[in-house]
Formats: structure tokens, sequence, C-alpha cells
């Protein structure tokens, strides 16, 4: 039957397993059970008529769901959360009157989404931290390699391949503050009533505002959160998933940024992302390398982006304490955000670690553009042999036109040495050592290390226990 019905192609296909399982079911609704265990566990340690007994079978049932029931129970009370509860009960039936006691729906869907976003964005972390870590050990080897700057996609002032690596790891770095900064911002709803005023709580402990407050904190700590939001309506804030959506959003930016670099260098033959012995490139052109892997990235990359739209038009449209035509919305762009960037950071690691760097094409096409690079330092040498600095200048310009429409117009090599050589005004220059591609590099190699020992290795301390794990990422 799966192959008469849709499936998601971020589950088939891209998601790892560990991120599929985070929004998978199983963990959502065995979540909601936690989350009844853990109120029912603080409503009886404060007094209420909350048995210890009933809270171990809850607690002994937690992962064992029987979804046909509960899936038969939905279709008959057309509510999912009411539907688990009677499935619980079920399971539990000396706990039956006691699940959900003063609590709403959102109290286990909304905290549970948390819990879940949560583990997702340290998920994300732990990826984010192993292309970064690829990115700067490929930005070390080849720190020094010269090759052509772009600028408008026209060739400029030369870099190396290095360098430009530190530009999209640069990009990856600044997304890792953004995720680290959400994990530490995320709060939990925690238990706050039907409107968020906690009126049921209130009345369950006869007006006594402290305990209230008190079970809210007990439940946020059983749960492993630091903290609550302040104040909620029945929801917590869909601004906190525009916010998380946001900077998942900006991975996938850095991801198709430096996806698009790839692509086009492959186009110049400079570098090429791995390539499998047996793959084929196309059905029709047997020759063709396309760069699948990072065409796939930057694909994804824009779905991820295209979400967060999603994400603020729902905190935008919110009616006063909630409206629930955030709630489908909400099944499909929160997974799936999360799915698509998990599967945007494995093809990137996957694609740093197998790249293959073509040396002598980038010097060939260093030196197609090499003489206009160098023309400030003809015009230099040929002061310094006595010339006049706007004599030569002009000299210099007319020249450079001159090869510029023999290379564009007749096909033919940049001849600009050659012009100035016979020139009489340069006579006494030696051009040839000015073509030394390494005197117009800068500090790219100096910039290289500065980067990787006070950016990038601080990084890898703090998680060097996510980079000590398996690789499993790069097999794709």
């Amino acid at each position: 039957m799966s192959h008469l019905t849709y499936e998601n192609p971020l589950i088939s296909r891209y998601a790892s397993k560990e991120m599929s399982q985070i929004w998978s079911a199983q963990k959502k609704h065995s979540t909601w059970r936690r989350l009844w265990v853990a109120l029912a566990e603080s409503q009886h340690e404060m007094g209420l008529p909350v048995t210890r007994e009933q809270v171990e079978s809850l607690r002994a049932a937690v992962d064992d769901i029987d979804f046909e029931l509960a899936a038969k129970a939905e279709k008959d009370l057309r509510h999912d959360v009411m539907a688990h509860v009677h499935t619980y009960g079920e399971r539990c039936p000396d706990a039956k009157a006691i699940i959900h006691l003063g609590a709403t729906s959102c109290f286990v869907t909304d905290n549970s989404e948390l819990v879940m976003i949560r583990e997702s964005l340290e998920q994300v972390r732990k990826r984010l931290v192993a292309v970064i870590d690829q990115l700067a050990k490929f930005a070390v080897e080849y720190r020094d390699l010269p090759c052509l700057g772009f600028t408008h996609l026209q060739p400029a002032q030369p870099t190396t391949v290095g360098k430009r690596a530190t530009l999209w790891c640069y990009d990856l770095i600044l997304d890792l503050e953004e995720i680290e900064y959400r994990i530490e911002k995320l709060r939990f709803r925690g238990v706050k009533g039907t409107t968020g005023t906690q009126a049921t709580f209130l009345q369950l402990f006869k007006g006594d505002h402290a305990k209230v407050d008190e079970l809210d904190r007990r439940v946020t700590d059983k749960l492993g959160f630091k903290d609550r939001y302040a104040v909620t309506g029945q929801t917590y804030s869909r601004k906190v998933d525009a916010q998380v959506l946001s900077a998942l959003s900006g991975i996938g930016q850095s991801a198709h940024k430096a996806g698009n670099d790839v692509r086009i260098l492959q186009n110049r033959k400079e570098l090429e992302e791995p390539f499998e012995k047996n793959q084929i490139g196309s059905s029709a052109m047997a020759y063709k390398r396309n760069p699948m892997r990072s065409e796939r990235m930057c694909s994804l990359a824009r779905f991820a982006i295209s979400l967060t739209a999603n994400a603020e038009d729902t905190a935008a449209t919110q009616w006063m304490e909630r409206t629930l035509d955030d709630s489908a919305n909400r099944r499909l762009s929160l997974p799936q955000s999360f799915l698509a960037i998990d599967a945007v950071l494995i093809l990137y690691r996957n694609i740093v670690d197998g790249m293959v760097v073509y040396p002598k094409v980038i010097e060939k096409h260093l030196n197609e553009e090499l003489p206009f690079m160098a023309t400030e330092e003809f015009l230099m040498a040929g002061v310094e042999a006595g010339g006049d600095r706007q004599d030569l200048h002009e000299r210099i310009r007319v020249h450079s036109q001159a090869a510029g429409a023999e290379v564009k117009v007749r096909g033919g090599q940049n001849d600009l040495i050659e012009r100035l050589q016979k020139d009489p005004a340069f006579a006494g220059c030696d051009l040839a050592s000015a073509l030394d591609s390494r005197k117009y590099i800068g500090r790219a190699p100096e910039q290289v290390d500065a980067f990787v020992t006070e950016i990038v290795d601080p990084v890898r301390q703090r998680y060097q226990a996510d980079l000590d794990q398996s690789v499993e990422d790069l097999k794709v």
C-alpha cells in the first residue's frame, strides 16, 4: 500500500532517522503522556486527590500507545487530545479519572512541541558544528592556493581557495550563534489553563495562587526546562515559531549561497563535489558530472527558506487568546522546516568532505586574467624605470583594451604582457615578475589561520563530544 499513497520525500529520501523520529507520532504522543505524568505527579506532591499508585500506573504506560484505538476514538470524538486521553485511560483504568486534571489541550500539544523543537534545535546544532569543522579543515588545506576572485561574477582581485571557504564557514558560525541563542531562550508553556489565566488550577487549589505558581514551576522542571513563558494565551506566542523558523532559514540561506558557489566553480572545472564511481550524471548525456548534491542542497534550502513566511503569517493572524487555524498549518511547517534543514546539513557536510580541487585549472584561469590584475604593478615598474605616470597609464589602458579584444572578439589568448614588452616605454621593466599570483592574495592565508584559531577552534572545543560521534552524515 505504501506505493499507492504519497510519501513525504523529506522522510523517505532526505532527512535523517534521528530528526524523523523526533517528529514521529510515537515521540509526540509519548511526550503527551510524559506531560500528563508530570502534571499528575506534581498534583500528587502538592496534596491534590491524585495517588502515587495512579502516577506510577501512568508512568509505566508512557510508551505503550494503542494507535489504532486512538484513531477510532478520534474519528468518533473529532478531537485528537481527548482521543488520547480516552486511550490512555483504557490502558490505565485506575488512573483514568485524573488524567488531564485541570488542563486544556494546549497543555500537551504546545508543551510537547516545545520539547520537540528543543531536541530538533540541538540536532541542528550538532550538524552545524560538523559542517563548520569540515569547512575549516578544507580552508586550512587550501589556505594559500591562489585563485581568481569574483565581484559581480566578474574576475576580480585574487583570493585563495581556503579564504573563500572561510566565507562559507563564517556564515554558518553566525547561524550557530543564532541557534545557540534560540536554544537558550526557548521556554516552556507550562501549566496555564484554557485562556492562559490558570483559573481551573486556582479552583483546584482553593484560591491559593502560590500553589498554582508552584505547580507551573514543578511541571516545567520535570520536563527539563529552566524557565517558563511569563504569560500565554491558550498557546505560547506563535512569534516563537517564527523566530525558530527564521533561524533555520538562515542556515538555508548560508547553504544555498555556498551551494551556488560550488555549482559555478564546478562549471569552471575549478573544483568538484563528490562523484561516485557508478554515478550517472544524465540519462541522455553520458559524459555529464552534474553537481546533484549541491543542486539538491539548494533546492531543500529554498524550501526551508519559504516556510519562514508561513510562520510569520501565522504569528500575525492569531486572534485574541488563540485561534485554531494555526494547528494544521504548524503540523506541516514545524517538522518540515527541521527535516529540510537536517537534510541540507547532511548534504553540506558530505559535499565538503569529498570536495575535489583542481589546482592546474585554477592556475590557468588565474593566469588568463592576471595581466589585467597586475596593471598597477606594471605602472609602478614603469615609473621606477623613469617613465611619466600619466603617459604610462594611457599606454596600459590602450594595450589592455586591445588585449581584451584579442580574447573576446578573436578568441585568442591574453597577450597584454607581450604588447607591453614591445612598448619602448616599458623596455627597462621586469614585467614577468609582476605575474606572481601570490603577490596579489594579500593576507588571505593569514586570515584563514586567524579565523580557524580564533573562531572555529572555540566552537570545536565547546562541542567536541558531538564531533567525536559517528560520521554517518558522510554517507549520502
